[in-house]
């Protein structure tokens, strides 16, 4: 599996949830390069909520991912890259991209 920085895949997420989650991956592409066993990625939620930045960022429907998403910013996690298990469905611009990483600093109040 090779994982790139800004694709979005299913994750497993468990019984609860059989048809799994969409995940951004956020991680350093040096760390994926290195097949780290984890990757560091952010939820989306088609339960989009207007003006509630930085814990969500909007992403377009795009590629395979056939409608407008939030990214829950304030849900960041690490996932075993095995519960990966379809992709990439699309890739996120790196402007997009961007606006994630400063989400990102912003909720956990750091500096760039």
């Amino acid at each position: 599996m090779t994982l790139e920085r800004g694709q979005i895949w299913m994750m497993d997420a468990g019984p609860r949830v059989p048809e799994g989650r969409a995940v951004l991956v956020i991680q350093a592409q040096a760390l994926l390069d290195a097949e780290h066993p984890t990757a560091l990625v952010v939820p989306l939620s088609t339960n989009t909520v207007a003006d509630a930045a930085p814990l969500r960022v909007r992403i377009p429907a795009i590629g395979k991912l056939k409608r407008e998403t939030d990214a829950m910013i304030d849900q960041l996690r690490p996932v075993d890259i095995r519960s990966l298990i379809k992709g990439p469905l699309a890739k996120v611009s790196p402007a997009l991209l961007d606006s994630v990483g400063e989400a990102v600093r912003d909720v956990l109040d750091v500096s760039a």
